[in-house]
């Protein structure tokens, strides 16, 4: 019984290790040309804060630059009410190109993040596997230059989304800011 449980185990694991490594990752990343301004188009996630916040969420803005030593630091500007609240995370780089990491300090969770594809003018693509304590869930970002985007770009965010098995409701094309009262950011 000891035995089959630790097989089970031990399977379960290496499913979710396979899965891991089986998101891609931009072929020839160049992340330089990652850096400047981006707006959040979409945003799916199984995580329960998602759940929980996803009727509040609207677009916001994130600023990607290149430090000296190859990380990336992101800020992303949200809003919150009639205000606008910022939040600075530092990307680590890894040894793979387009593949970072980042220890949340607030929430104790690891994140391993990989840019899946971008053409670095018009839109990126990003997922996010997030570890914690209480236990894991995955996240994929749609990010865009402009505040609209095309449709087919639309339709990939959502399509890769339920590849790495996010449902419908999981899956946001968020409402822009700056209309009906909210701040623009």
């Amino acid at each position: 019984m000891q035995a089959t449980l630790l097989s089970i185990l031990g399977l379960a694991l290496l499913g979710a290790l396979h899965a891991q490594n089986s998101i891609p990752v931009q072929a020839d990343f160049q992340q330089y040309k990652l850096a400047g301004r981006w707006y959040s188009i979409g945003l799916a996630s199984n995580s329960n804060w998602f759940k929980d916040k996803k009727h509040l969420m609207k677009m916001c803005t994130t600023d990607i630059a290149v430090t000296a030593d190859g990380n990336m630091e992101v800020t992303s500007t949200y809003p919150k009410g009639d205000q606008c609240e910022k939040r600075n995370s530092l990307y680590i780089r890894t040894e793979q190109p387009g593949r970072f990491s980042y220890t949340s300090p607030r929430w104790g969770s690891n994140h391993d993040i990989r840019v899946v594809e971008t053409n670095y003018d018009e839109y990126a693509l990003v997922a996010t596997q997030i570890s914690k304590s209480t236990g894991s869930s995955n996240m994929v970002l749609l990010y865009s230059r402009t505040k609209e985007l095309a449709p087919q770009r639309l339709e990939r965010f959502m399509q890769f989304s339920r590849e790495q098995g996010l449902k419908d409701e999981e899956i946001l094309i968020l409402p822009q800011t700056g209309k009906g009262g909210q701040p623009t950011v």
